[in-house]
């Protein structure tokens, strides 16, 4: 029988707000298996997670707060919807809604219950097209950058500013490889189609980082990585070697077996967007996102490399 990883002497109560989705149940499980105590934070209780749900709407403070009183208690905040869609006012205003609301409530919620650890979601998308700016958690955010980017993640990170815990994580996460995510459901599903060519000219940069390591970073935000300490503040989710989108494209297809494929033009991108109701931004914008603290804390990274982290999720 496989030895799983070390149980805790000290159990941690974490509180995941948005633990419904992908990233929200791989950490769940990664908890769990570690000897921690998981409970889900969820506008409705969903039959196929096997975790304590607890309702809320994510909005305002109810009876949901007292999942916060539990001693040695810790907050990861996912919560928020899907950005995968038209860069409409009224969708914009949505997506801004779903995080800020959210984040406020816990905040709220949180006051003088003694929250230990706070590990708050952010994206790399908030500086938006960064074209040959390479970007850290010391870059300044662009002003003011598009809407559907720095536009919503700004005043979600802002919302967490005030969070009354004793260590304040902001995750900056890149687009996470993860069999089991949305983006690289797509990724994959075109270049299956023999369509996986490069959008628009293909320079624009692709930060990512492998579902793993994700965990591992969060689990540092949370205390318990051995041998990193993360400072309070801004951390960046990102592998250290981003990509152009040519690059990924041509991992992709040589990875799934697939010929060399025409590039997506631009335009053409934009009006397939339409129908498919997504933002051509998603694909024809990009960010060169590392970070500094996480080496500078001890952190290593076990698929630095995405010819590795290729491998591992797609043998």
């Amino acid at each position: 029988m496989l030895a799983g990883p070390p149980r805790t002497e000290d159990p941690l109560n974490v509180v995941i707000a948005g633990g419904t989705g992908a990233l929200g149940r791989r950490i769940a499980a990664d908890l769990v298996r570690r000897g921690h105590a998981v409970t889900i934070l969820t506008r409705s209780i969903r039959a196929d997670v096997p975790y304590p749900q607890v309702t809320w709407d994510g909005r305002t403070v109810g009876a949901w707060a007292a999942v916060l009183d539990a001693p040695n208690t810790a907050v990861i905040n996912l919560a928020g919807k899907l950005v995968d869609c038209r860069p409409t006012a009224t969708n914009i205003a949505a997506l801004t809604a779903s995080r800020v609301d959210a984040t406020r409530a816990l905040v709220e919620a949180a006051r003088g219950r003694g929250v230990r650890r706070w590990v708050q979601a952010s994206t790399t998308a908030i500086w938006s097209d960064a074209g040959e700016r390479w970007c850290t958690e010391e870059t300044p955010l662009p002003e003011p950058g598009l809407p559907q980017m720095t536009g919503v993640a700004r005043p979600w990170e802002e919302a967490a500013a005030d969070a009354e815990t004793e260590h304040l994580t902001v995750l900056r996460t890149s687009i996470v490889l993860d069999i089991d995510s949305p983006a690289m459901a797509k990724m994959v599903g075109v270049t299956k189609a023999f369509l996986g060519g490069s959008l628009g000219d293909g320079r624009q940069w692709f930060s990512w980082i492998h579902r793993d390591d994700w965990l591992g970073t969060v689990r540092a935000g949370l205390g318990i990585e051995p041998g990193v300490d993360l400072p309070d503040g801004v951390v960046v989710a990102a592998a250290p070697h981003p990509i152009r989108n040519a690059d990924l494209m041509a991992a992709l297809r040589r990875h799934l077996r697939r010929p060399p494929a025409p590039p997506t033009p631009a335009p053409m991108l934009a009006l397939g967007a339409i129908g498919m109701r997504s933002d051509p931004a998603l694909g024809l914008t990009g960010r060169h996102a590392t970070s500094t603290v996480l080496p500078a804390a001890g952190f290593t990274f076990r698929y630095p490399d995405l010819d590795g982290a290729l491998s591992d999720l797609l043998g």
